[in-house]
């Protein structure tokens, strides 16, 4: 079939799968039949020692080795092998229903870029799925997605999904594993793709083995990606945070001690132990600056972040301006307790007093050579290579 006359790949990544394999293929090819359009069935065979691939062909699909381990990995090797204006993937173990395909075909036709599924808005047959998946993992995992990325999803773990094979180079997708699916995803969102969702029918394993699938392995490495690929809440919210909790706490006591009720008192324990939170919270909020800044130069993210305009229109030397002029400020407390200690001979302090000299004196001295070899730092990550 000439490559420009197929409107439809059906990739579907496959290792020892020849239980299910068969039944996947006749069911894309009965709903491909049905719709009459020019489509393929690719079946990315990543290394199978089965049947899985003879059974595949004899079925009518076109099967193509992946030779690189990994379920990322037959998925791209299947999208590279594709021909199709738009491609629609699911698993091979015949727990998704590619009799669902026109619903998909439907939203791709009407202008949609990406096309997700949610079988939580759809049917969850009794057993499809395990309790901490539909109870836990993945409720929590779309509840994340949705929060760092703005998106409206209601599964982002569902496996069936379509989008324009034209959107492949810039969604740059590289990992190898099943955190594949969390990868399609967040990029689609940084993109901002237009995304739509259907709802699906998720069916029990019709396999005798068990799932590729490993629960904690397997949320955790998508857990990471969301993580990873989300410097604002990874880094900036919690050093945010830390430096208003530590500021709040030092100020409360800079003044003298502070008592709550009869029989708390705060002192300069808090003084430190506030100033302490703000260096680790400023020094969290350069880390997320840092990661952003590489992961766009890099490529890792598709686009630029609103939140990190401002701190790019801050040139070296301005960073460097700040961070002195912080240093500086706090030789002036460093100074007043030298004075206060050679006033009394060099001998014993008061360190109640004192130290409201030292801890902030010091945490200014600090905050400032963070400055400025932060800038030097940050500066360095806008090389373009």
């Amino acid at each position: 079939m000439d490559t420009a006359q197929i409107e439809l790949s059906v990739v579907i990544p496959c290792l020892n799968e020849e239980e299910t394999i068969g039944e996947c293929v006749r069911e894309a090819r009965e709903a491909i039949e049905a719709m009459s359009i020019s489509a393929e069935i690719v079946v990315a065979d990543n290394g199978s020692t089965d049947r899985s691939a003879e059974i595949a062909t004899h079925e009518g699909a076109r099967c193509v080795p992946v030779l690189e381990r990994g379920y990322g990995s037959a998925l791209s090797g299947g999208f590279s092998a594709s021909r199709g204006k738009w491609i629609l993937f699911a698993d091979g173990d015949g727990s998704y229903d590619f009799g669902e395909l026109p619903k998909f075909l439907a939203k791709l036709r009407a202008g949609a870029d990406f096309v997700a599924s949610s079988r939580f808005r759809g049917t969850i047959e009794p057993g499809a799925m395990p309790f901490l998946h539909r109870y836990l993992g993945t409720p929590v995992l779309t509840m994340i997605h949705r929060l760092f990325f703005h998106s409206k999803v209601t599964d982002c773990q569902s496996g069936m999904r379509a989008l324009r094979r034209e959107l492949l180079p810039a969604l740059d997708l590289r990992t190898k594993g099943m955190e594949f699916i969390t990868e399609m995803l967040v990029k689609a969102a940084l993109l901002g793709l237009k995304i739509e969702e259907v709802p699906i029918t998720l069916r029990r394993d019709k396999r005798s083995k068990q799932p590729h699938l490993k629960t904690w392995r397997d949320g955790w490495r998508n857990l990471r990606f969301l993580l990873l690929y989300s410097p604002l809440w990874l880094f900036v919210i919690p050093g945010l945070t830390l430096i208003l909790i530590g500021a709040g706490m030092a100020l409360l006591v800079l003044p003298g001690p502070y008592r709550i009720g009869p029989n708390i008192g705060l002192d300069v324990h808090t003084l430190l132990t506030g100033s302490m939170s703000v260096i680790c919270g400023y020094q969290l909020l350069l880390m997320g600056l840092y990661a952003r800044q590489f992961a766009q130069v890099s490529g890792l993210i598709p686009r630029k972040s609103e939140w990190l305009s401002p701190f790019q229109k801050i040139s070296l030397e301005l960073g460097i301006v700040i961070g002195v002029v912080a240093a500086v400020a706090g030789f002036v407390p460093l100074l007043c307790a030298i004075r206060h200690w050679s006033q009394s001979g060099f001998g014993p302090q008061d360190y109640s007093a004192t130290m409201r000299m030292l801890i902030p004196g010091l945490s200014l001295c600090v905050l400032g050579l963070q400055t400025i070899f932060g800038s030097f730092l940050f500066s360095l990550l806008r090389i373009r290579l």
